[in-house]
């Protein structure tokens, strides 16, 4: 059955006062056949139309729905089943996964409309003619793209396949319909870094200010690269070196073009233990979901945050981080521990699931936090940054819980908002009276 699956429709709405429900299917708006949530967000509106839907049964219904101006439909829908990646990047963090991760984790989608919608990066290399079209039509703006490198043989090489449509022509002919895009670089030392990277960085950048951003982000290996291509990692040593070629030429490039357009991962920054750069130097963010920017905000975020702070009730508590992070996470419980009066401790886990290599705070498993911690004195609560747990799941990658945490190692565990500011709004939340019910709660 074609058409999008009604999941909630809010009360009092257009849609609940034409009577749609849950479950039915959306079929036509005004006639026109809805493809995917793309085309209900180009074709409704705050005017009278009239929706064609498939009930339970299969039966077909016609309904109208009536909004005043300005009021939304009030329908959400499930989300749509990605498209396939068909590449075989020599790269792919999916292909590094060790067994008994949540499902969805294993899935590798390639798909311009998650692209638009969700922000997810995509290499456009199974993009149809009719498809591009369609993305200028309607104008499916931004888009996030994975470069990686202009150079057609080793972007080949990068993505693992031949015949791809050239990376270059399908981000003209965007540019040309003005279309924003965010572009990527996943680095591999000694396949698109050096000269290769020169070219891409000149390439995209002449293509600004359509082509509003570019990361560039080291390679992540895991320890379960079983018959892959042989890489070679992104360490300290490499960090630096590039940092030392890299920081400056960064820096020439967005003065020349008067934006925070060619931005560097933090990780870099964390594995050559070098400075960050300020703030200001990322601009709006636009590369935040992809690790660039995140620790220049947090320092800032965590100065606020302790500009305000005053004494809270005496709270000992454990506060779990990835490695990477430790250190400026430690200097701010430091200094919120004496602006407050309370113990506030960063224990971070070493990642025994992917490998001591991957040290971000988001890859961290449940079960490497109970081995980690086992035995130890943790205090009152264990904080735990929501980051680590999945939306709308509060599970960890391995499907363990802050239940099954709490379990193990027979302390509260209670999650919180992966700021400074979170941190802190959590702790002014723990009265005498929460923290004596989330104690209670895990004697259960």
């Amino acid at each position: 059955m074609h058409g999008l699956l009604i999941e909630t429709v809010e009360p009092g709405s257009p849609a609940d006062r034409a009577g749609l429900q849950p479950g039915q299917r959306l079929l036509e708006i005004d006639g026109t056949r809805l493809r995917d949530l793309i085309d209900y967000s180009w074709l409704a509106s705050d005017e009278v139309a009239e929706f064609t839907l498939a009930n339970t049964d299969g039966q077909l219904q016609t309904m109208l729905l009536e909004p005043e101006p300005g009021e939304p439909p009030g329908l959400t829908f499930a989300p749509p089943e990605p498209k396939r990646c068909g590449n075989n990047c020599i790269f792919c963090f999916v292909h590094q996964l060790p067994k008994g991760l949540r499902r969805p984790l294993y899935v590798k989608d390639e798909d311009y409309r998650l692209s638009f919608l969700q922000g997810t990066y995509v290499t456009l290399s199974n993009l149809k003619p009719t498809e591009l079209r369609r993305i200028i039509k309607q104008r499916l703006s931004p888009l996030y793209i994975s470069v990686h490198a202009v150079d057609p043989v080793v972007r080949e090489k990068l993505l693992g396949r031949t015949n791809i449509p050239p990376i270059l022509e399908q981000l003209k002919a965007l540019t040309k319909a003005r279309i924003e895009l965010h572009t990527q670089v996943v680095l591999c030392p000694g396949v698109n870094d050096s000269t290769i990277l020169e070219q891409t960085v000149t390439e995209l950048a002449n293509l600004y200010p359509a082509v509003r951003s570019l990361a560039v982000v080291p390679v992540g290996l895991t320890e379960h690269r079983q018959r892959l291509p042989e890489l070679a990692p992104v360490d300290c040593g490499y960090a630096a070196a590039f940092l030392d070629s890299w920081l400056p030429r960064m820096r020439a490039v967005n003065k020349q073009l008067g934006d925070a357009f060619l931005q560097l991962a933090d990780e870099f920054f964390l594995k050559a233990d070098y400075p960050f750069p300020t703030l200001k130097e990322y601009g709006d963010l636009p590369q935040w979901e992809n690790g660039v920017g995140m620790v220049a905000w947090f320092l800032k975020d965590a100065a606020a945050v302790l500009k305000r702070a005053k004494p809270l009730p005496p709270i000992t508590a454990t506060v779990v981080t990835g490695q990477s992070s430790v250190g400026f996470v430690s200097s701010f419980l430091t200094d919120l521990s004496e602006k407050t009066g309370c113990s506030l401790t960063a224990a971070a886990i070493p990642n025994q699931l992917f490998g001591t290599s991957v040290t971000v705070t988001g890859l961290v498993s449940g079960r490497d936090i109970i081995r980690e911690l086992q035995g130890k004195p943790l205090g009152q609560i264990l904080l735990i940054p929501e980051v680590m747990l999945k939306e709308g799941e509060g599970c960890f990658l391995d499907n363990q819980t802050p239940v099954d945490l709490s379990r193990e190692l027979g302390v509260a565990a209670i999650t919180f908002e992966a700021t400074p500011a979170g941190l802190h709004k959590t702790m002014k939340s723990l009265t005498p009276k929460k923290l004596k019910l989330a104690q209670t709660a895990n004697q259960r």
